[in-house]
């Protein structure tokens, strides 16, 4: 059997109503779980772009993205690994500003894990990390123990690949010029 990983599926689209529907009817056909979701205006105007990660095989993957790409509103879809992209992921963390200031090492843990203070009073503080999800688990995890989180949440991946234009924009040059062909 395949070895499963994490899978990042990016998806173009135009903004219609019922996609994600559809779109996450393919992830439960083929039993799969969705890890994370975030959706929003890609580079090129009046296109939006999805990205959502699953823990999957190779073979599996590349069936999801063939049938994601039949959906009449999906201009194009694409699965990349992590090697491929530069993602990152946002995670707020609600604290008790007397417990936090109890820590002492309060500079000590913003340098460590680069943390930025969005939001103080004399009743909460609200913490903002941007990096990969051990990176903001491990704070998450950090906090929990020394002092305890009253909220928490985390954003689903962003991504873009490292090449060097958006995959998308090829696909779309090579459209027009069959058309200027015909």
């Amino acid at each position: 059997m395949e070895e499963k990983k994490l899978y990042t599926v990016t998806i173009f689209s135009e903004n219609t109503v019922g996609l994600l529907g559809q779109v996450t009817t393919v992830f439960i056909r083929r039993q799969l779980n969705i890890e994370t979701l975030s959706v929003s205006p890609s580079a090129i105007p009046g296109i939006h772009k999805f990205t959502i990660t699953v823990i999957t095989d190779r073979e599996t993957i590349e069936k999801v993205v063939k049938q994601i790409d039949k959906r009449v509103d999906v201009l194009k879809s694409y699965f990349n690994t992590d090697e491929e992209l530069v993602h990152q992921e946002i995670a707020l963390y609600k604290l008790s500003t007397p417990d936090f200031l109890k820590l002492g090492s309060v500079e000590d843990l913003i340098r460590k894990y680069n943390i930025r203070i969005l939001d103080i009073n004399e009743n909460s503080i609200v913490l903002h990390k941007t990096g990969h999800y051990e990176e903001t688990q491990g704070l998450f995890n950090e906090l929990s123990k020394t002092i305890g989180v009253l909220q928490f949440i985390r954003s689903g991946r962003i991504a873009i690949t490292k090449s060097k234009i958006e995959r998308l924009s090829d696909m779309l040059k090579g459209r027009e010029e069959k058309r200027k062909n015909l």
